[in-house]
Protein backbone atom coordinates (compact mmCIF):
# COMPACT_ATOMS: atom_id res chain seq x y z
CA UNK A 1 0.00 0.00 0.00
CA UNK A 2 0.93 3.67 -0.73
CA UNK A 3 1.02 5.95 2.27
CA UNK A 4 1.85 9.42 2.74
CA UNK A 5 2.48 10.27 6.41
CA UNK A 6 1.81 14.16 7.05
CA UNK A 7 3.30 15.61 9.29
CA UNK A 8 5.04 19.25 10.45
CA UNK A 9 2.83 22.14 9.41
CA UNK A 10 3.44 25.49 11.34
CA UNK A 11 1.80 25.02 14.92
CA UNK A 12 3.59 25.23 17.89
CA UNK A 13 3.05 20.77 18.13
CA UNK A 14 5.54 21.10 15.08
CA UNK A 15 8.35 19.17 16.30
CA UNK A 16 6.05 16.53 18.21
CA UNK A 17 4.18 15.95 14.86
CA UNK A 18 7.71 15.07 12.90
CA UNK A 19 8.01 13.07 15.52
CA UNK A 20 4.81 11.01 15.63
CA UNK A 21 5.01 11.27 11.93
CA UNK A 22 8.70 9.42 11.59
CA UNK A 23 7.69 6.89 13.57
CA UNK A 24 4.48 5.54 11.98
CA UNK A 25 6.47 6.02 9.20
CA UNK A 26 8.94 3.62 9.81
CA UNK A 27 6.38 1.27 11.13
CA UNK A 28 4.48 1.21 7.65
CA UNK A 29 7.90 0.23 6.52
CA UNK A 30 8.50 -2.88 8.81
CA UNK A 31 5.42 -3.73 7.81
CA UNK A 32 6.16 -3.67 4.30
CA UNK A 33 4.33 -0.45 2.65
CA UNK A 34 5.41 2.10 0.58
CA UNK A 35 5.42 4.79 3.17
CA UNK A 36 6.87 8.52 2.72
CA UNK A 37 6.89 10.95 5.18
CA UNK A 38 5.68 14.55 3.99
CA UNK A 39 5.99 18.06 5.21
CA UNK A 40 2.64 19.52 5.61
CA UNK A 41 4.07 23.07 5.55
CA UNK A 42 7.18 22.66 3.14
CA UNK A 43 5.76 19.80 1.11
CA UNK A 44 8.38 19.26 -2.38
CA UNK A 45 9.02 22.13 -3.86
CA UNK A 46 11.69 20.66 -6.14
CA UNK A 47 10.11 17.15 -7.44
CA UNK A 48 12.44 15.79 -10.18
CA UNK A 49 10.90 12.32 -9.88
CA UNK A 50 7.91 10.48 -11.13
CA UNK A 51 5.21 10.53 -7.61
CA UNK A 52 5.17 7.08 -8.12
CA UNK A 53 8.89 6.68 -7.75
CA UNK A 54 8.82 8.47 -4.48
CA UNK A 55 7.03 5.74 -2.71
CA UNK A 56 9.43 2.95 -4.37
CA UNK A 57 12.41 4.96 -2.93
CA UNK A 58 10.86 5.48 0.34
CA UNK A 59 13.22 4.42 2.81
CA UNK A 60 13.41 4.09 7.17
CA UNK A 61 14.50 7.48 8.60
CA UNK A 62 16.30 8.76 11.50
CA UNK A 63 14.11 9.53 14.62
CA UNK A 64 13.31 12.82 15.22
CA UNK A 65 13.40 14.04 18.64
CA UNK A 66 11.70 16.34 20.61
CA UNK A 67 13.32 19.68 21.96
CA UNK A 68 11.98 21.02 25.31
CA UNK A 69 10.51 23.94 24.45
CA UNK A 70 8.56 24.66 21.42
CA UNK A 71 9.81 25.63 18.14
CA UNK A 72 10.15 29.00 16.59
CA UNK A 73 7.54 29.19 13.92
CA UNK A 74 8.61 32.81 12.57
CA UNK A 75 12.26 31.18 12.08
CA UNK A 76 10.70 28.38 10.67
CA UNK A 77 8.07 30.14 8.37
CA UNK A 78 10.97 32.57 6.96
CA UNK A 79 12.91 29.65 5.69
CA UNK A 80 10.20 28.32 3.16
CA UNK A 81 11.17 29.44 0.00
CA UNK A 82 9.91 33.09 -0.87
CA UNK A 83 6.62 32.58 -3.55
CA UNK A 84 4.44 30.16 -1.60
CA UNK A 85 1.72 32.03 0.80
CA UNK A 86 -0.15 28.77 1.43
CA UNK A 87 -0.18 26.78 4.78
CA UNK A 88 -0.32 23.89 2.18
CA UNK A 89 3.10 23.11 0.71
CA UNK A 90 3.89 23.05 -3.01
CA UNK A 91 2.94 19.41 -4.64
CA UNK A 92 0.90 18.21 -1.13
CA UNK A 93 -2.16 18.11 -3.00
CA UNK A 94 -0.74 15.76 -5.84
CA UNK A 95 1.70 13.47 -3.92
CA UNK A 96 -1.44 13.05 -1.61
CA UNK A 97 -3.73 12.24 -4.71
CA UNK A 98 -1.42 9.89 -5.90
CA UNK A 99 -1.38 7.66 -2.01
CA UNK A 100 -3.49 5.08 -1.27
CA UNK A 101 -4.57 6.87 1.97
CA UNK A 102 -2.73 9.57 4.15
CA UNK A 103 -1.51 8.66 7.59
CA UNK A 104 -2.27 12.03 9.35
CA UNK A 105 0.34 12.84 12.16
CA UNK A 106 -0.45 16.19 12.10
CA UNK A 107 -0.85 17.74 15.94
CA UNK A 108 -2.17 21.75 16.79
CA UNK A 109 -4.31 23.81 14.77
CA UNK A 110 -2.74 22.74 10.85
CA UNK A 111 -3.90 18.97 11.51
CA UNK A 112 -6.81 18.90 13.76
CA UNK A 113 -9.05 21.75 13.29
CA UNK A 114 -10.45 20.29 10.01
CA UNK A 115 -9.06 22.77 7.97
CA UNK A 116 -6.53 20.02 5.95
CA UNK A 117 -9.35 17.13 6.35
CA UNK A 118 -11.69 19.74 3.88
CA UNK A 119 -9.45 20.55 1.83
CA UNK A 120 -8.46 16.52 1.17
CA UNK A 121 -12.10 15.73 0.89
CA UNK A 122 -12.72 18.24 -2.00
CA UNK A 123 -9.61 16.82 -3.66
CA UNK A 124 -11.03 13.23 -3.07
CA UNK A 125 -8.02 12.50 -0.91
CA UNK A 126 -8.32 9.34 1.72
CA UNK A 127 -7.35 10.18 5.24
CA UNK A 128 -7.27 8.65 8.52
CA UNK A 129 -9.15 9.67 11.61
CA UNK A 130 -12.41 12.09 11.80
CA UNK A 131 -13.31 14.37 9.54
CA UNK A 132 -13.90 18.31 9.20
CA UNK A 133 -16.97 18.76 12.16
CA UNK A 134 -15.54 16.53 14.54
CA UNK A 135 -11.93 18.06 14.22
CA UNK A 136 -13.07 21.34 14.49
CA UNK A 137 -15.64 20.74 17.40
CA UNK A 138 -12.74 19.06 19.23
CA UNK A 139 -10.06 21.51 19.14
CA UNK A 140 -12.20 24.77 20.02
CA UNK A 141 -12.29 23.47 23.68
CA UNK A 142 -14.68 26.19 23.94
CA UNK A 143 -16.94 24.26 22.07
CA UNK A 144 -16.70 21.34 22.94
CA UNK A 145 -17.35 22.16 26.55
CA UNK A 146 -20.75 23.24 25.34
CA UNK A 147 -21.05 19.99 23.67
CA UNK A 148 -20.00 18.04 27.17
CA UNK A 149 -22.50 20.13 29.26
CA UNK A 150 -25.26 19.58 27.42
CA UNK A 151 -24.84 15.96 27.50
CA UNK A 152 -24.13 16.05 31.33
CA UNK A 153 -20.55 14.96 31.05
CA UNK A 154 -18.50 17.00 33.88
CA UNK A 155 -16.00 19.51 32.75
CA UNK A 156 -14.48 22.34 34.60
CA UNK A 157 -16.29 25.85 34.57
CA UNK A 158 -14.77 28.16 32.52
CA UNK A 159 -14.46 31.71 30.95
CA UNK A 160 -13.81 32.47 27.07
CA UNK A 161 -11.91 35.47 26.65
CA UNK A 162 -11.12 37.29 23.41
CA UNK A 163 -8.45 39.54 22.69
CA UNK A 164 -8.83 42.85 22.69
CA UNK A 165 -11.98 42.00 25.30
CA UNK A 166 -13.04 44.25 28.33
CA UNK A 167 -12.68 41.92 31.64
CA UNK A 168 -12.27 42.39 35.24
CA UNK A 169 -9.99 39.67 37.09
CA UNK A 170 -12.06 39.86 39.71
CA UNK A 171 -14.77 37.90 38.10
CA UNK A 172 -12.17 34.97 37.01
CA UNK A 173 -11.79 32.10 39.50
CA UNK A 174 -8.92 31.42 41.78
CA UNK A 175 -7.19 28.68 41.95
CA UNK A 176 -7.44 28.63 37.98
CA UNK A 177 -6.02 27.34 34.69
CA UNK A 178 -5.49 30.03 31.93
CA UNK A 179 -5.31 28.24 28.56
CA UNK A 180 -5.45 28.75 24.64
CA UNK A 181 -8.93 27.47 23.48
CA UNK A 182 -7.23 25.46 20.58
CA UNK A 183 -3.80 24.25 21.48
CA UNK A 184 -2.49 21.70 22.62
CA UNK A 185 1.04 19.74 23.78
CA UNK A 186 -0.14 21.87 27.35
CA UNK A 187 2.02 24.76 25.17
CA UNK A 188 1.07 28.40 26.88
CA UNK A 189 -1.02 26.56 29.77
CA UNK A 190 -0.31 27.95 33.74
CA UNK A 191 -1.93 27.34 36.80
CA UNK A 192 -2.18 30.24 38.73
CA UNK A 193 -3.50 30.40 43.06
CA UNK A 194 -2.78 34.42 42.90
CA UNK A 195 -3.77 37.47 41.27
CA UNK A 196 -0.46 38.43 40.42
CA UNK A 197 -0.33 34.57 38.86
CA UNK A 198 -3.17 34.88 36.68
CA UNK A 199 -2.70 37.71 35.05
CA UNK A 200 0.60 36.52 34.06
CA UNK A 201 -1.20 33.08 33.06
CA UNK A 202 -3.87 35.21 30.80
CA UNK A 203 -0.96 37.00 29.08
CA UNK A 204 0.91 33.49 28.61
CA UNK A 205 -1.69 32.30 27.07
CA UNK A 206 -2.85 35.49 24.57
CA UNK A 207 0.82 34.81 23.33
CA UNK A 208 -0.48 31.71 21.81
CA UNK A 209 -3.57 32.92 20.58
CA UNK A 210 -6.28 35.30 20.45
CA UNK A 211 -9.13 33.11 22.26
CA UNK A 212 -8.14 31.75 25.93
CA UNK A 213 -10.04 29.77 28.51
CA UNK A 214 -9.78 30.32 32.36
CA UNK A 215 -10.93 27.46 33.71
CA UNK A 216 -11.97 26.56 37.68
CA UNK A 217 -8.67 24.92 38.92
CA UNK A 218 -10.18 21.31 39.70
CA UNK A 219 -7.36 18.89 41.39
CA UNK A 220 -7.75 15.71 40.67
CA UNK A 221 -5.70 12.66 38.96
CA UNK A 222 -4.61 13.08 35.74
CA UNK A 223 -5.97 10.38 33.11
CA UNK A 224 -6.76 9.52 29.95
CA UNK A 225 -8.30 7.26 27.77
CA UNK A 226 -8.14 6.38 24.18
CA UNK A 227 -11.12 5.42 22.03
CA UNK A 228 -10.61 3.21 19.07
CA UNK A 229 -13.30 2.03 16.58
CA UNK A 230 -15.99 3.96 19.11
CA UNK A 231 -14.90 1.16 22.15
CA UNK A 232 -12.85 2.65 25.03
CA UNK A 233 -8.92 0.94 25.51
CA UNK A 234 -7.69 1.17 29.00
CA UNK A 235 -7.28 3.76 31.24
CA UNK A 236 -3.81 5.79 31.91
CA UNK A 237 -3.00 7.77 34.34
CA UNK A 238 -0.05 10.23 34.07
CA UNK A 239 2.16 11.26 37.22
CA UNK A 240 4.51 14.07 36.57
CA UNK A 241 7.76 13.97 38.37
CA UNK A 242 7.09 17.58 39.30
CA UNK A 243 4.81 20.11 38.15
CA UNK A 244 2.15 18.84 36.12
CA UNK A 245 1.66 17.53 32.81
CA UNK A 246 2.90 20.58 30.54
CA UNK A 247 4.96 20.34 27.47
CA UNK A 248 8.57 18.99 28.69
CA UNK A 249 6.54 16.41 30.85
CA UNK A 250 4.49 14.65 27.59
CA UNK A 251 7.81 14.63 25.76
CA UNK A 252 10.79 14.33 27.54
CA UNK A 253 11.37 10.49 28.39
CA UNK A 254 11.09 9.84 31.85
CA UNK A 255 10.07 13.27 33.11
CA UNK A 256 6.47 11.46 34.20
CA UNK A 257 5.27 8.26 35.11
CA UNK A 258 2.52 6.56 32.86
CA UNK A 259 0.77 3.94 34.40
CA UNK A 260 -1.74 1.71 32.52
CA UNK A 261 -3.84 0.34 33.22
CA UNK A 262 -4.63 2.98 35.93
CA UNK A 263 -4.47 2.16 39.45
CA UNK A 264 -8.73 3.04 40.02
CA UNK A 265 -11.08 1.65 41.50
CA UNK A 266 -13.47 -0.57 38.91
CA UNK A 267 -15.99 1.49 39.28
CA UNK A 268 -13.82 4.73 38.56
CA UNK A 269 -12.27 2.60 35.09
CA UNK A 270 -15.58 1.89 33.72
CA UNK A 271 -16.83 5.49 34.38
CA UNK A 272 -14.14 6.92 32.28
CA UNK A 273 -13.87 4.76 29.62
CA UNK A 274 -18.11 4.92 29.50
CA UNK A 275 -17.81 8.58 29.15
CA UNK A 276 -14.83 8.36 26.75
CA UNK A 277 -17.12 6.59 24.64
CA UNK A 278 -19.43 9.13 25.65
CA UNK A 279 -17.63 12.30 23.91
CA UNK A 280 -16.35 10.13 20.96
CA UNK A 281 -19.91 9.76 19.77
CA UNK A 282 -21.03 13.28 20.72
CA UNK A 283 -18.50 15.05 18.86
CA UNK A 284 -19.14 12.91 15.74
CA UNK A 285 -15.51 11.32 15.80
CA UNK A 286 -14.34 8.51 13.96
CA UNK A 287 -11.87 6.23 13.91
CA UNK A 288 -9.74 6.79 17.18
CA UNK A 289 -9.14 9.47 19.48
CA UNK A 290 -8.25 10.67 23.22
CA UNK A 291 -10.15 12.06 26.20
CA UNK A 292 -8.36 13.89 28.94
CA UNK A 293 -9.86 13.61 32.74
CA UNK A 294 -8.79 15.01 36.00
CA UNK A 295 -10.43 12.30 39.06
CA UNK A 296 -10.96 13.44 41.82
CA UNK A 297 -11.54 12.25 45.29
CA UNK A 298 -15.05 11.87 45.18
CA UNK A 299 -14.40 9.89 41.45
CA UNK A 300 -15.94 12.15 39.99
CA UNK A 301 -14.73 12.53 36.36
CA UNK A 302 -14.32 15.70 34.53
CA UNK A 303 -13.32 15.60 31.11
CA UNK A 304 -11.00 18.59 29.55
CA UNK A 305 -11.07 17.63 25.90
CA UNK A 306 -10.68 15.40 23.01
CA UNK A 307 -7.66 14.62 21.24
CA UNK A 308 -8.56 13.93 17.36
CA UNK A 309 -4.64 13.18 16.26
CA UNK A 310 -3.54 12.22 19.17
CA UNK A 311 0.50 11.80 19.79
CA UNK A 312 2.09 8.37 18.15
CA UNK A 313 5.42 9.23 19.64
CA UNK A 314 7.65 7.35 21.51
CA UNK A 315 6.26 8.30 24.98
CA UNK A 316 2.31 8.97 23.56
CA UNK A 317 -0.51 7.87 25.89
CA UNK A 318 -2.26 6.35 22.84
CA UNK A 319 -0.02 3.52 21.83
CA UNK A 320 0.59 2.62 25.57
CA UNK A 321 -2.80 1.86 25.82
CA UNK A 322 -2.96 -0.53 23.21
CA UNK A 323 -0.08 -2.41 24.13
CA UNK A 324 -1.96 -3.48 27.23
CA UNK A 325 -4.47 -5.20 25.41
CA UNK A 326 -1.52 -6.60 23.06
CA UNK A 327 -1.77 -4.04 20.26
CA UNK A 328 1.98 -2.94 19.23
CA UNK A 329 2.29 -0.36 17.44
CA UNK A 330 3.15 -0.76 13.93
CA UNK A 331 -0.05 -3.04 14.37
CA UNK A 332 -1.92 -0.14 15.98
CA UNK A 333 -0.68 2.12 12.84
CA UNK A 334 -2.12 -0.67 10.33
CA UNK A 335 -5.92 -0.76 12.35
CA UNK A 336 -6.07 2.79 12.23
CA UNK A 337 -5.35 2.46 8.15
CA UNK A 338 -7.70 0.06 7.89
CA UNK A 339 -10.55 1.73 10.34
CA UNK A 340 -10.34 5.27 8.04
CA UNK A 341 -10.57 2.85 4.82
CA UNK A 342 -13.78 1.50 6.21
CA UNK A 343 -14.66 5.08 5.93
CA UNK A 344 -14.45 5.31 2.30
CA UNK A 345 -16.63 1.86 1.64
Amino acid sequence: MKIVVLAGGLSPERTVSLSSGTMAANAFLQAGHQAILLDLFFGMPELNVPIDQLFADAHPLPPAPISEVEPDLAAIAASRPAGWSDRIGLNVIEICQAADIVYMALHGADGENGSVQKVFDEHGIRYTGSGPEGCRLSMDKHASKAIFAREGILTPKSRLLRRGELFSFDELPLPAVAKPNSGGSSIGISIARTLEELKKAVELAFQQEDQILVEEYVKGRELSCGVLDGKALPVIEIIPKEGFYDYKNKYQAGAALEVTPAPISPGATEKVQRLSEKVFSALKLSVYARMDFLLTENEDAYCLEANTLPGMTPTSLLPQEAAVLGLDYIHLCEKIIALSLEKYK
